[in-house]
């Protein structure tokens, strides 16, 4: 069942904003270290590993471009034949193509991962517009929450009901 109760997720909503609240107040760098640090391994992994594919797209291409000329002397110099050239050719020119596609794509990508920091801040600035909050407006959510994930409860056996509620926010994702 996800059923919760509006008064128990809004209490638990302004909660938690309240705390991010008193969190950017009080210290900003250190709130700012935190919302870096929350993501860094994942991040990190992501990083490393769009690097990596990157730098062999880029090599690849390199290859591919330098095969396809040796090929047009090949061809000028009638070591190869017309209809050798023509396949070669257009094989090497589609490899060009996905290559320069995928370059275009990690690259873009990377350029995604390294606006986290000032998507930080930028969160940063946001709460710190909302000094301690009394209550959640329409205005204050639709600022700070991109979304909030209500996940099937569990009952145990002593009858204790408990169910996680996710808060994704807005620039940074979730961070509790």
């Amino acid at each position: 069942m996800r059923y919760v109760r509006y008064d128990v997720l809004y209490t638990y909503v302004l909660s938690r904003i309240q705390y991010w609240t008193a969190q950017a107040q009080m210290d900003e760098r250190v709130l700012l270290t935190q919302l870096l640090q929350a993501g860094d391994k994942e991040r990190n992994n992501a990083v490393k590993k769009q690097s990596t594919e990157l730098k062999k797209a880029e090599k690849r291409k390199a290859e591919v471009d330098r095969l396809f000329a040796k090929m047009y002397e090949d061809w000028s110099a009638e070591r190869i034949t017309e209809y050798n050239f023509n396949m070669l050719s257009q094989k090497y020119q589609r490899e060009q193509q996905e290559l320069t596609e995928t370059i275009e794509r990690l690259k873009a990508e990377l350029a995604v991962e390294q606006k986290t920091a000032s998507n930080a801040e930028k969160w940063i600035e946001l709460i710190q517009q909302y000094s301690n909050p009394t209550e959640l407006t329409a205005e204050l959510l639709n600022t700070l929450i991109e979304k909030i994930v209500v996940h099937e409860a569990v009952k145990f056996s002593d009858g204790i009901r408990e169910q996680e509620i996710e808060i994704f926010y807005r620039f940074v994702g979730k961070i509790d």
